[in-house]
């Protein structure tokens, strides 16, 4: 039976070669993507910058409601069509997207790093990638084995399997699927299938290929049954991050130790953030996580 530990884990991204965050505060965060740099409305970063006057390439500037919306703004040349990045041996293009981010989340590297060590040891694993982007865990993922990459919209996936290419992985074990995360997963459970490990990185609402609704606080527990359903003794984790919404980690450990009960392992939960470089870095939180792992 999964215990569940009730207090909070800290999983600290550092920056590397092609990416670092400088400096934040006053609700905002200026980052490095290689030779560029940007800045990025960040709510949690409540405090005073550390630094005076921010040089940026660009800037997104949010729409006056707190759902969405906003476009950025350009003081120097940035390549439209975007730019290559790596991070060891995964390459892959960044770009200033039109929901702020750039084609990645780098605060996602150290959950990249934890699956591989639970996937250690482990002959041909066989994983699932939900809600997958544009592929980079997907491709950390498969150095241990096979990997199922789902994702809604063709763009993504579309750019995930570019990204593949890029990194000259194109012939890794890798099935891109387009399509609605929680409908793909129901069929996995019906065709009996199950996996060494999932990924879950839902958005906070979105649309699936034909027009499904996702809205997170009403989805994500049928989602996370099902998802409990394709693990089993041999299984090595399952990694759940949520972003922008007004819940504590606790409550979505909650979540998989009600589904999860029944596997032996551990259920954690906890903030995902990035320190700032330099001494004396601050830590940013930037999303909350809950997770199982066997070990």
């Amino acid at each position: 039976m999964a215990v569940l530990d009730l207090q909070p884990k800290l999983m600290v991204g550092e920056g590397w070669g092609d990416f670092g965050l400088i400096d934040s505060g006053h609700g905002r965060k200026l980052e490095r993507y290689g030779d560029y740099r940007f800045v990025r409305p960040e709510p949690q970063a409540m405090w005073s910058p550390a630094q005076g006057e921010w040089q940026a390439h660009g800037e997104f500037v949010p729409g006056s409601d707190e759902d969405g919306g906003g476009k950025w703004r350009f003081d120097r040349p940035v390549p439209r069509e975007g730019w290559d990045l790596s991070r060891g041996d995964v390459r892959f293009t960044a770009s200033c997207t039109p929901f702020r981010h750039l084609g990645f989340f780098p605060d996602m590297a150290p959950v990249w790093d934890w699956m591989g060590e639970q996937l250690a040891g482990k002959a041909e694993a066989s994983t699932l990638n939900l809600f997958g982007y544009t592929g980079v865990g997907t491709l950390s993922l498969s150095e241990h084995g096979a990997v199922t990459h789902v994702d809604a919209s063709k763009k993504s996936v579309a750019q995930a399997r570019a990204n593949a290419a890029l990194s000259g992985m194109e012939a890794r074990p890798v099935r891109w699927i387009v399509d609605d995360a929680a409908k793909f997963t129901a069929r996995e459970v019906r065709r009996g299938r199950r996996y060494d490990g999932i990924i879950l990185d839902p958005p906070k609402f979105g649309r699936g290929p034909e027009g499904e609704v996702w809205r997170l606080e009403e989805s994500l527990p049928g989602l996370v049954k099902d998802c409990a359903a394709l693990l089993d003794g041999d299984s090595r984790f399952l990694f759940l991050t949520v972003y922008a919404v007004r819940m504590s980690s606790l409550a979505i450990a909650g979540l998989l130790d009600e589904a999860l009960r029944h596997l032996p392992g551990t259920i954690e939960h906890g903030d995902l953030a990035i320190r700032e470089e330099g001494a004396g870095g601050r830590v940013l939180p930037t999303a909350i996580f809950a997770r199982w792992r066997a070990g």
